[in-house]
């Protein structure tokens, strides 16, 4: 049994990339631009961002469920959502490049601990549904190709659904690698946030100059790869108003459980500061 689904999961990742690889091919013949920045996604030359050793804690994801959104060119997408549905506040949790896999559940499941009604939606489900990858170097490198396949207004469109789906509640947004990025851009480039926060983006600082609508708060490792402290500076400089932390020795994927890069007091810290961000802006 161990075998067939090892196998499976092969040709799912093989499957994966060759279709992410082609469908970027017949795109680029029609003159669509997909904009890839190198830097959102992870940074693969260390090994240390991999996982090294099994995850034994599987999460708990007792109160969520997969539910259908519609975006606003008619995309429809699936989200994880959980948290209690008679929150007064809400969250939409954005992505690494390995889709709502285990990790993003369990990170949904953190805040709606914290009385969030909560929405992941499954960003890559524009051209591979179903997308829940590990951490191997085949796994990032299925990621970083699909990644590649979304358009930065696509990939909008369908943050937006997300919040839609809240309804009326005050949101905040918040992302991983990847989307760390696009929570920065939740800010920038949406109206539906009263808060954003983003763990590891690495294309915020190529868009740092763009202007937030609402308090923004990031969070970088010192010794990640992918993104050099010339670049935290950068956006320090050009966003005086944007609370940025840097952890000591942490790496890239520092708040993920399932990396070897996880460290758990920077993890720690890095959520107690998101959810004292939280609190305070979407009172």
């Amino acid at each position: 049994m161990l075998l067939f689904q090892a196998i499976a999961r092969l040709l799912a990742l093989a499957a994966a990339m060759q279709h992410a690889v082609l469908l970027r091919l017949r795109l680029a013949r029609r003159g669509i631009a997909l904009l890839l920045h190198p830097a959102e996604v992870d940074d693969f030359s260390h090994p240390a961002i991999l996982r090294t050793t099994p995850n034994t804690d599987k999460g708990k994801h007792t109160m969520g469920q997969f539910i259908t959104l519609t975006a606003q060119d008619g995309h429809k997408l699936s989200a994880w959502q959980t948290g209690p549905q008679d929150a007064r506040v809400g969250m939409v949790v954005i992505q690494e490049i390995f889709g709502v896999n285990n990790h993003m559940r369990n990170m949904c499941e953190k805040f709606a601990a914290q009385g969030y009604a909560v929405i992941a939606p499954a960003l890559f489900d524009r051209t591979t549904r179903g997308v829940e990858l590990g951490y191997t170097a085949d796994d990032v490198t299925a990621g970083r190709n699909l990644r590649g396949t979304l358009s930065d207004a696509e990939v909008m469109m369908d943050v937006d659904a997300a919040a839609n789906a809240l309804g009326s509640r005050k949101l905040g947004i918040v992302g991983y690698c990847f989307g760390g990025t696009v929570g920065w851009w939740g800010a920038t480039r949406s109206n539906k946030f009263a808060a954003a926060n983003g763990w590891y983006g690495g294309g915020v600082a190529g868009t740092r100059m763009e202007r937030p609508g609402c308090p923004v708060q990031l969070h970088f490792g010192e010794k990640d790869t992918g993104i050099p402290l010339t670049d935290v500076e950068a956006i320090r400089a050009a966003q005086p108003g944007v609370e940025v932390f840097v952890y000591p020795g942490a790496q890239h994927g520092f708040g993920c459980d399932e990396r070897g890069s996880f460290s758990a007091p920077d993890a720690a810290l890095a959520h107690e500061r998101t959810f004292a961000f939280f609190a305070k802006h979407l009172k």
